[in-house]
């Protein structure tokens, strides 16, 4: 049977994840309160991101922006997108 959560990022209940789908604290937060349909929501626009800047993901930097990106789409974005498009690269 899986397992429900009240998903703040859609706004409602839906199926949780199978388990925490990223490290620490941030993770235990996602398996918490993110659907599987939001994490898979997210999962996608991290591949535009990484397409799109080319973003090289052995790079600390890159990283760090594909983090503060997941966390702004799942719990800040209140089902808008929060990127804005840029004509460079977010890191260098």
């Amino acid at each position: 049977m899986s397992r429900t959560v009240r998903c703040v990022r859609l706004g409602k209940e839906a199926r949780g994840l199978d388990f925490p789908p990223y490290p620490g604290e941030m993770g235990k937060r996602i398996y918490e309160n993110i659907s599987k349909e939001a994490w898979d929501g997210w999962v996608r626009r991290q591949t535009m991101l990484v397409n799109e800047y080319r973003l090289n993901v052995t790079d600390a930097s890159a990283r760090q922006f594909l983090a503060e990106q997941m966390q702004q789409f799942l719990f800040e974005s209140e089902g808008e997108s929060p990127i804005q498009p840029h004509s460079s690269s977010p890191c260098g």
